[in-house]
């Protein structure tokens, strides 16, 4: 099964929750960090690294010689990643490549008309494989000054390993890293907080889920603090909240210190050990149709 735990936004408590989740599972566990531009669950699980594979997405690199600027990459970029100037009795012509809106695609080198244009590859980021004791780990560091973080994640989800329970460190928000992180996954927990921002990004989130079909469930971490608004959204959406963690003052020294909450208090290990229960009970409830 794969779990991917995700926010609204950033700060809710989504690491804490997805790094406790998985020492709590008896079962084999392969973790995975996809918050590719700013990962900090290894910062807990102090995982051994084994192998570190670098990431590539292929640029357009232009043939002047061949080119003939007849514009035609430019129209089939979704990213306005290329320009043309046109050539003119006057004028020579010329194509510019942004490389940091490239998406990686291959249109303009597939639609090219006099095969102009090849592909080279641009380092972007690297993924790094390990362990952490028996528990199976995975993250990626998206280069700073980078913005395409999906190319990283997709290759972190290469690495998924079907023969365990998988568990998935989103990105915060709702952009497309978020989604691509998501995608395919059995399972997604939302971690949020009952305050106004807390409850106004879980909203966002409830509905890109509910747009890719992925079934979910909440969590409030911080639990005694702010508002009720957020318990009365969950019950009128009829959305289960699964766990819900308290503030404590010893909670956050222990997270400040890089330290897992079950390793400071291990009787939360039991109330991790509840919430993977109430995962997959729901899981496997049968779907009903309209």
């Amino acid at each position: 099964m794969i779990i991917s735990i995700a926010s609204g936004k950033g700060g809710t408590g989504k690491t804490t929750v997805a790094v406790n989740l998985a020492l709590s599972i008896e079962s084999p566990v392969q973790f995975l960090d996809c918050d590719a531009e700013e990962p900090n669950a290894h910062i807990f699980l102090k995982p051994e690294i084994k192998t570190v594979n670098k990431v590539f997405i292929p640029v357009p690199e232009i043939d002047e010689e061949k080119c003939t600027y007849c514009g035609r990459c430019r129209e089939v970029c979704a990213y306005n990643a290329i320009a043309v100037l046109k050539k003119g009795a006057d004028k020579k012509g010329g194509v510019l490549v942004f490389p940091n809106l490239c998406h990686g695609c291959g249109s303009c080198a597939y639609f090219c008309p006099e095969k102009a244009i090849k592909e080279v590859n641009k380092e972007i980021g690297e993924v790094e494989i390990g362990v952490c004791g028996k528990m199976q780990f995975v993250h990626g560091k998206l280069n700073i000054g980078e913005a395409m973080a999906p190319p990283v994640i997709r290759q972190i989800k290469q690495h998924i390993n079907p023969t365990r329970t998988i568990i998935i460190d989103a990105p915060p928000g709702t952009s497309c890293p978020v989604v691509e992180t998501v995608r395919q996954s059995d399972f997604c927990v939302l971690v949020t907080e009952p305050t106004p921002f807390g409850l106004n990004d879980l909203i966002l989130a409830v509905e890109v889920l509910r747009k890719l079909g992925i079934p979910f469930a909440a969590v409030i971490n911080r639990s005694d603090l702010g508002n009720t608004e957020t318990d009365k959204y969950c019950a009128e959406q009829k959305i289960p909240i699964l766990m819900r963690i308290p503030f404590k003052k010893e909670i956050a020294s222990a997270y400040s210190k890089g330290t897992p909450i079950i390793k400071e208090f291990p009787e939360y290990k039991n109330e991790f050990k509840r919430l993977f229960e109430k995962i997959n009970s729901l899981n496997h409830t049968p779907k009903t149709t309209s």
